[in-house]
């Protein structure tokens, strides 16, 4: 069974890209092991990462990450079983938000800004949905 878990956290610490870069390579090299695909949304110290695959896969990952000291205020958006993966040519695509047009994050939300804090589940699906619609994935981690 698929299910993909949509979350939100902030970083614990400064957002270098030496700690992007050891995030990415963490998931490159243990996603493909074990079927989880996904991607991953960025800004200051915001993280909004949808990961999928199967049930008990996906499970143990949340929990793994809700217990990373790189992560706090993490927050459960969504956790649904699907259909199909919407995300299974990456094993984890890359979206850094500040590089986007605004406007697309004001379709989604009340401000030009990435704050899944103060949104819906939905409404953060549909705005990961529309990134991938207009390219905006600068790096796919394969």
């Amino acid at each position: 069974m698929l299910v993909h878990c949509l979350y939100a956290s902030r970083s614990a610490q400064p957002l270098t890209s030496g700690l992007l870069d050891s995030i990415l390579e963490q998931s490159s090299k243990n996603n493909p092991k074990v079927g989880i695909t996904g991607l991953l949304c960025l800004t200051n110290d915001v993280f909004v990462q949808i990961i999928e695959g199967g049930r008990d896969e996906v499970n143990e990952l949340f929990m793994a990450i809700s217990r990373d000291s790189r992560h706090r205020d993490i927050r459960l958006l969504a956790f649904e079983e699907i259909a199909q993966r919407r995300f299974g040519n990456w094993t984890m695509g890359q979206v850094d938000i500040d590089n986007i047009n605004r406007a697309l994050i004001l379709k989604h939300s009340e401000k030009a800004e990435l704050n899944p804090f103060g949104c819906s589940g939905r409404a953060t699906m549909a705005l990961l949905d529309d990134l991938v619609a207009t390219g905006s994935i600068s790096s796919r981690s394969k």
